[in-house]
């Protein structure tokens, strides 16, 4: 069957409801190719081919394994080909994977997490002592900045600067991927922004991952590029997944009154609560660029080298041969565990992190407003224009019967 049969897989309908074309997919064309700017990229759709993906030895994250044609197309893509924020973890492969990743993965340490989730909550309760008026806006009130405030401490950003990097932040987030010229001002302002930061922590070092970051670049443990990309892609990747883990999970419970009545009932359900927000409507689209560094098939589809490939996390995630009742909100299932942070070697770092943060920020909010709802029409409802990231831009809330 032609792709043409199936429901657009681009546009404001596309975003607000993406699951009936991935429905399409998966049954009609699992591993298929769909039409880019500039080129072609494989979509891959089915639970199982997706794990295989993202753990396939041949499949390379680094971009100089993209075809020419790939190349080309992302020329005007803001954040590639900068070798100042391109050089982090995600598009890295091997031994330089493994080593930028261990650099940065102390600082998710259970003993970290323990002191991150009572700061989480401080914020928290903080954020919404502020909420005032019969209606307010959960992600400009709450699900933006509580993370946006936990990765700058945990990066040791100082409180002056913090407006600074919220702004740039804020257009990179939220712009549309057409706005190029935008994206690349405010990307070219928080690169600058990032390597002020550096030196200011070479010169004035703190108790943060970005000082230990600096001291392992003294000892030449990562170079200076590599040193601004992971600050970047912590920074934005840090907060921008939880931004969308509460948005789309407050969303879920307003959606399901009656299971936000069980979680509100026994809070120790959380973690399994978070889990299924993950699953259902999760804050990642498709992971990131892979390429095939030689011939490989999945899903009876062969790839040629450089080739790209995007694996759908959101339709692996409703594959019906991985979860009974895929389209139900059901908390506590048993089976196959969620995508929403990946598999393999580039599971997400911070995945930890995003969970303690979903936790603290829907827990609060389920406590303090018992009569909450929304105030708008669900098709109403914008989200975010990105080919990667699942969030909402507002969610417009009545705190109070």
């Amino acid at each position: 069957m032609s792709i043409d049969s199936c429901p657009p897989l681009f546009g404001p309908a596309f975003d607000a409801d993406p699951y009936p074309a991935y429905d399409w997919l998966r049954r009609n064309a699992p591993v298929t190719r769909v039409p880019l700017p500039g080129c072609e990229a494989w979509l891959v759709t089915r639970y199982e081919d997706a794990v295989t993906a993202l753990t396939h030895p041949a499949l390379a994250k680094d971009p100089a394994a993209g075809s020419p044609e790939w190349r080309a197309a992302s020329l005007g893509l803001p954040l590639d080909h900068r070798p100042g924020l391109a050089r982090h973890m995600i598009n890295a492969d091997g031994a330089d994977h493994a080593r930028l990743r261990r650099l940065v993965s102390g600082a998710f340490t259970p003993r970290r997490m323990a002191g991150l989730r009572t700061r989480a909550l401080e914020v928290t309760d903080a954020l919404l002592d502020r909420l005032d008026g019969p209606e307010t806006d959960l992600i400009s009130g709450l699900a933006y900045p509580l993370p946006i405030t936990i990765i700058c401490d945990l990066l040791g950003v100082p409180e002056e600067d913090r407006a600074t990097f919220h702004r740039h932040a804020s257009v990179i987030d939220s712009a549309a991927a057409s706005e190029v010229e935008e994206i690349a001002r405010a990307t070219d302002a928080l690169e600058i922004f990032l390597g002020d930061l550096v030196e200011f922590k070479r010169s004035r070092p703190g108790d943060d991952l970005l000082t230990d970051l600096v001291r392992r670049s003294n000892q030449g443990e990562i170079d200076k590029d590599e040193l601004t990309s992971t600050a970047f892609l912590l920074l934005i990747a840090g907060h921008e997944t939880t931004v969308a883990l509460i948005g789309n999970g407050l969303l879920a419970l307003l959606r399901h009154p009656a299971q936000a009545a069980v979680l509100r009932a026994d809070l120790s359900r959380l973690p399994d609560f978070i889990d299924e927000m993950l699953r259902y409507d999760g804050p990642v689209r498709n992971a990131t660029w892979r390429f095939p560094t030689e011939p490989v098939v999945i899903g009876g589809q062969e790839m040629l080298p450089g080739e790209p490939i995007l694996v759908s996390l959101l339709a692996a995630n409703r594959d019906p041969a991985a979860f009974a009742d895929p389209d139900a909100f059901s908390p506590g299932r048993v089976g196959e565990p969620h995508l929403a942070f990946g598999r393999g070697p580039h599971y997400c770092v911070g995945a930890a992190l995003a969970k303690v943060e979903g936790e603290a920020a829907i827990g609060r909010v389920l406590e303090r407003f018992p009569d909450l709802a929304l105030a708008a029409d669900p098709a109403e409802l914008r989200w975010w224009p990105s080919a990667i990231m699942r969030g909402l831009f507002s969610l417009p809330v009545r705190l109070h019967g």
